[in-house]
């Protein structure tokens, strides 16, 4: 008997909805993950816009399933299933706190476990918590000097660094690693964020630059009230939790600090001692990020107390970094159970423990001697400067609607396909002409005595320049009476303009004194 049409028929994803990342990520109500007829099923979802996966315990390519929010199942069968394949589980909240991380077990050994716990008393841990925040501090000297080139700040952190070698305890260097980092994030304070000119009217005023790392809400860095600080908890949430699962497979316990964050409920110490030198590559790409694209109002909500958070598309596509957060953490977990079986008594003639997440016994043994190629995390999105829009082309800036977007490349396409053959006419020259004729009167006819006195070349690159990507092309064009292709550059940084046009864009821009 022929089944009826009218039966409800349950829409499975025929293909994987696993990326290249190995990272799937769930949110919404009522979420389900639960094994049927040996596949591994998965529900989730808002109202009814629900999604069911189904995947085989063959050619799936899962390695971690992430799980935004706390509404929902997760049967033992499930947890099961993951850790036969490999996979790890983890639950995160979109204000970063980790809430429930999961993997595969790795064999303990008690001799390092006991190597661990002594670690405090006898001057490891001290070695080691130095080794850590020598490599954070290096990080964040090369990234205020080379991306935000601020000498003053790299050579403050470059202080505290030298202070390191004499710190005899971890309190010490907790003090010197506390005042670099104000050296550090008050030099990060007041980089601008971008944001497409059709959100910059629904932008609060604080969202507009990078802001102070401690919150007004909790005097910490959490709960972050800006959007840099958002994106920034919920990556080191994700290193958090690759911290937990790599310390876990070379035989440690998370839990057991060795003096960089003291021992507290419901904190695993030792994890965050290890992301510690991971941070400042978090910061890194973050600062890329914001200095290359803006970000959009669509992935961000501010609650009633002015907390800042991350909306799921956004999530979703953090999510697919861990896989570069869990190779740079690799190392420097091994380093801490290499460090802390080597400061025992009875590891003389005795081999160091397995490198299983760098498989750096095995390179040795093959004589792989060439250096180890820095995991780069995948590139955002890039997005339309005018209304947001997701662009597919990494050469332009500005979508189809918004206009032509005046680059190299789009100059270069324009003249492929005919339409720059007007440029060499007699009417293009003539018009040509006379603009420049006019732009010389202009100069010829400016006093500089007009020009404020506080109104220097120096301003206009520190306090005018930065605010101009918030102005549109066409915008910069009328004010200064000039071409757009002009503008834009002018806009990018390219060009400085005649100082006659100083004091019109201060007042474009809001800046009077």
């Amino acid at each position: 008997m022929a089944a009826s049409s009218t039966l409800p028929q349950r829409n499975f994803f025929r293909k994987s909805p696993v990326g290249k990342s190995g990272v799937l990520t769930l949110s919404g109500f009522g979420i389900k993950v639960r094994i049927q007829r040996g596949h591994l099923e998965i529900e989730d979802g808002v109202g009814m816009e629900r999604r069911k996966i189904r995947l085989p315990r063959v050619g799936h390519g899962l390695k971690r399933l992430v799980v935004i929010g706390s509404d929902g199942l997760v049967s033992l069968a499930a947890l099961e299933w993951l850790a036969a394949q490999d996979a790890s589980f983890l639950m995160i909240e979109r204000n970063g706190k980790v809430q429930c991380v999961t993997g595969p077990t790795a064999p303990s050994d008690a001799r390092l476990r006991r190597a661990q716990s002594l670690a405090l008393g006898n001057g490891v841990g001290t070695e080691i918590c130095r080794r850590l925040i020598d490599a954070k501090l290096e990080g964040q000297e090369r990234l205020v000097r080379e991306r935000l080139h601020d000498s003053v700040a790299g050579q403050e952190i470059a202080g505290y660094r030298d202070k390191l070698k004499t710190a005899e305890t971890a309190e010490a260097i907790r003090w010197l690693e506390a005042y670099a980092a104000s050296s550090y994030f008050r030099s990060l304070r007041d980089l601008p964020v971008l944001w497409p000119n059709a959100d910059s009217s629904q932008i609060p005023h604080h969202w507009q630059t990078v802001g102070s790392r401690h919150s007004p809400l909790s005097g910490g860095p959490r709960l972050a009230v800006t959007p840099f600080h958002a994106v920034l908890n919920y990556c080191f949430a994700l290193v958090e939790a690759e911290s937990r699962l790599a310390l876990v497979s070379v035989g440690l316990d998370p839990a057991l600090g060795l003096g960089l964050h003291t021992d507290t409920p419901n904190r695993d110490s030792l994890a965050l001692d290890v992301l510690e030198p991971v941070r400042p590559d978090v910061e890194r790409w973050l600062v890329s990020w914001i200095m290359g694209g803006p970000f959009r109002k669509a992935d961000f909500f501010e609650t009633s107390t002015g907390n800042c958070r991350l909306k799921f598309p956004l999530c979703e596509k953090l999510a697919e970094t861990a896989p570069t957060w869990r190779k740079l953490v690799a190392p420097w977990a091994e380093y801490v159970a290499h460090t802390l079986w080597a400061g025992t008594s009875r590891a003389r003639g005795r081999r160091l423990p397995s490198t299983p997440l760098t498989q750096q016994h095995r390179k040795d043994a093959k004589g792989q001697l060439e250096p180890r190629n820095v995991p780069v995390p995948p590139r955002p999105q890039r997005v339309c400067r005018g209304c947001g829009a997701v662009l597919c082309s990494k050469q332009v800036e500005y979508c189809a609607l918004c206009g032509v977007d005046l680059s190299r490349a789009n100059l270069i396409e324009l003249a492929r396909k005919g339409r720059a053959a007007f440029a060499n006419s007699k009417e293009s020259r003539a018009r040509l002409s006379a603009s420049q004729k006019k732009q010389n009167a202009a100069r010829r006819g400016w006093l500089p005595s007009t020009l404020p006195a506080w109104l220097t070349q120096s301003t206009y690159r520190e306090m005018i320049l930065p605010r101009l990507a918030q102005i549109t092309v066409p915008t910069l064009a009328r004010t200064m009476n000039v071409t757009e292709p002009y503008a834009a550059e002018v806009r990018k940084g390219r060009h400085v303009p005649h100082p006659r046009h100083w004091k019109e864009l201060a007042e474009l821009v809001g800046i009077s004194k």
